[in-house]
């Protein structure tokens, strides 16, 4: 929640004139050719001729369903955009979804893509939906479905159909949490599809476009020997006159999006904080210092501190604990006029300091009612026998166990590497953040490449030291050396950015000079209800 307190302001110490600076900027050229490459791959909707056929329907794009619905001069904050990408996918996962606003209320849109194989749903469809229904969930958002979905993909039908059903099951539980749904049907939705607008609170069809039916013309002739045609089945006029499920009917796509609109109108206003009408100041430095700042090379060290400093308001920040454990930045700041906390790795190594101060540090900010955002840069906990003298494990738990029984909203970015367990002290997907977002740069493993198979070189010939016992040492084979090269390089390909992000690991990969806007959004999404703290110290035992 916004705040009146004025935090101190503090002055980047480094001269980013160096050429060190300048070698990082360059790094990042053919990264963020890349990364807009890979945008417009994942938005695609279909290719041209699959585009045509759609428009001659008389429909509109899913995208541009999208834009209209929106406020004019609203963001959006577009989720998963890579689930599935350069995988068994479709672009986009042929699900677009998001947060934005809607007549003024913060809404989570989702819109099949009708263009990509008739909005037909795979395995990352699947798990997309049911991850920003969790999202919207969580936050209390109402929900906005633009349906035109042929149901399961067939080819995919077992990856689809276990977990498909968790889609049902969540919006039955929004409805009895009072958690309102709208579904617009613009065109044919089938099967599983048929239960988006069944399930939701509130549905409008299209007239003469919309079809909801368990089973089509085709499926009804096989199993019953009827033979009906689609609109008779079940149109928007049916499901308006006979059935009731159509609340409301549209003449086309535009007045279905002004009726949208309008139902949003009637839900309960949400609490929208504002920054107490204090216009919040953006950074006094540019964000765009970051691509000089951190090195895409994420072996390559940088100051946590200055980044954050082109992050919050007015680069003020109050740094707790500024003298101890110092690889590890405790600090409180404003986003967007949100009172924060924020823990970021200063150095990629947490040590035993580190950990108790990071735990201490998530209790006052439960105390205070405060978000966390994590910023990770961290490549795992310090081994060793003085580490494990100093109680690593026992203050490591600490620092976990603070994490995982943390009630404040907490927000994960990754700007450069998040191995191991520094992964789940720094809220790693295992401990369900309410938004996770990952750098091109961003990396995330049980370790690195490199260190994983110098560890799998030596487990694997201490086992064959032993097999051969007494005799004579041979060198490695040359299969040998390309075994252990080959898992090399598939740890390096699944610890990328890309690849995690395609497998839902976190809500999106961005532009790091898009971080501050990011969790503007975010801040404003979770602070919609008034932010509360875990109050005790239950589940805390090793304090």
């Amino acid at each position: 929640m916004a705040s009146t307190t004025p935090l101190p302001v503090v002055t980047a110490k480094l001269d980013l004139k160096q050429p060190l600076f300048n070698e990082n900027r360059k790094s990042w050229e053919p990264v963020l050719e890349r990364f807009e490459k890979a945008l417009q791959d994942v938005t695609s909707e279909g290719d041209e001729r699959s585009q045509r056929i759609h428009h001659e329907r008389g429909q509109l794009l899913a995208r541009d369903r999208v834009s209209l619905l929106l406020d004019h001069d609203s963001p959006f904050l577009e989720l998963a955009s890579f689930a599935g990408f350069e995988l068994d996918s479709t672009p986009c996962a042929s699900l677009i979804a998001g947060i934005g606003k809607v007549s003024g209320q913060v809404c989570m849109i989702l819109s099949h893509i009708p263009s990509i194989k008739g909005g037909s749903w795979n395995e990352f469809t699947i798990l997309k939906h049911n991850r920003v229904t969790q999202i919207a969930t969580e936050n209390k958002l109402p929900l906005i479905g633009l349906a035109q979905a042929a149901g399961a993909y067939l080819p995919q039908q077992f990856r689809v159909f276990h977990r498909a059903g968790e889609m049902f099951r969540d919006l039955s539980r929004r409805s009895q949490k009072g958690i309102p749904s709208c579904s617009v049907v613009f065109g044919s939705s089938t099967a599983g599809g048929a239960y988006l607008p069944g399930l939701s609170d509130y549905t409008i069809f299209v007239k003469n476009q919309a079809q909801v039916f368990l089973g089509g013309p085709p499926l009804v002739k096989m199993a019953t020997g009827e033979v009906i045609d689609a609109e008779t089945l079940g149109g928007a006029d049916m499901h308006a006159t006979v059935t009731g499920l159509a609340d409301q009917i549209a003449f086309d796509e535009f007045d279905a999006i002004r009726k949208a609109r309008l139902w949003v109108q009637s839900l309960k206003p949400q609490n929208l904080y504002s920054s107490l009408f204090v216009q919040p100041l953006e950074p006094r430095y540019p964000t765009e210092d970051l691509l000089a700042l951190v090195n895409t090379d994420i072996r390559k060290p940088f100051d946590m501190a200055e980044v954050v400093l082109r992050i919050v308001d007015d680069s003020r920040v109050s740094v707790f604990k500024p003298s101890h454990g110092k690889n590890l930045l405790t600090c409180w700041a404003e986003i967007h006029g949100f009172r924060v906390g924020i823990i970021g790795n200063q150095t990629p190594v947490i040590q035993p300091d580190e950990a108790s101060k990071g735990a201490q540090f998530i209790r006052l900010c439960n105390q205070g009612n405060i978000p966390i955002i994590y910023l990770h840069n961290v490549t795992g906990f310090m081994v060793g026998s003085k580490a494990e003298r100093e109680a690593i494990i026992k203050k490591g738990a600490q620092f976990v166990g603070a994490v995982s029984c943390s009630q404040v909203p907490q927000i994960s970015v990754i700007l450069g590497s998040s191995y191991g367990a520094g992964n789940y002290a720094m809220c790693g997907r295992a401990y369900q953040p309410r938004f996770m977002f990952t750098w091109p740069s961003g990396r995330c493993s049980v370790m690195g490449p490199d260190q994983l198979a110098g560890v799998m070189d030596i487990v694997q010939s201490g086992s064959a030291a032993k097999k051969n016992l007494g005799k004579t040492a041979k060198a490695p084979s040359s299969s040998y050396k390309a075994g252990i090269e080959k898992f090399r390089q598939k740890v390096e390909k699944e610890s990328q950015a890309y690849y995690t992000s395609a497998n839902l690991l976190d809500d999106g990969i961005i532009d790091p000079r898009d971080t501050r806007e990011v969790l503007g959004i975010c801040l404003n999404v979770v602070n919609l209800d008034p932010v509360q703290g875990a109050q005790t110290q239950k589940g805390l035992a090793r304090l």
